[in-house]
């Protein structure tokens, strides 16, 4: 299967780097199948870094190893999944033993939803509602540098 990461340089050789940024599946090396997902990625971290270049880079991923590895999936949006993005971004001691975790993302456009949520305005049942229409590009976050030893560098795109 073929995956893409997004990022304003070239990423030969992933790593899970600790962040103070709080993501939807915790610290973890992000990619998605969606080769457009990736591009948008692209730009924001060029954008929001102020350097380097918007570059997609593609990995072929051996799924066959998923499974020795502790992973995680979420099919779509749902209420485990919802409470697992809030943990990630709100619990600042949150800890999760995956080595991969699969799932939609949680993106710009979803984010109005889900911050309404946090707030306590919206309960589970109605942040999932709103976010069913939606449609949500995948994640896929490795967590362990096992995970990451099934990823096999294919390919470098500068934008």
């Amino acid at each position: 299967m073929k995956l893409y990461h997004g990022s304003n340089i070239a990423v030969e050789m992933p790593k899970v780097l600790s962040t103070d940024r709080r993501l939807d599946f915790g610290t973890g090396f992000y990619l998605t199948s969606s080769y457009d997902q990736a591009k948008r990625w692209a730009y924001l971290t060029q954008k929001r870094r102020g350097e380097g270049k918007q570059i997609v880079t593609s990995y072929e991923f051996n799924e066959s190893v998923l499974s020795s590895l502790n992973v995680k999936r979420f099919d779509g949006a749902s209420a485990e999944w919802l409470r697992f993005v809030s943990n990630n971004r709100n619990v600042k001691d949150f800890i999760d033993d995956s080595d991969i975790v699969i799932g939609p993302v949680a993106n710009d456009r979803t984010m109005p939803v889900i911050k309404l949520y946090f707030a306590g305005i919206y309960d589970e049942a109605e942040t999932i509602k709103r976010l069913l229409p939606q449609k949500l590009k995948d994640q896929y976050a490795f967590k362990s540098p096992r995970a990451l030893e099934a990823l096999v560098l294919s390919e470098v795109i500068e934008l």
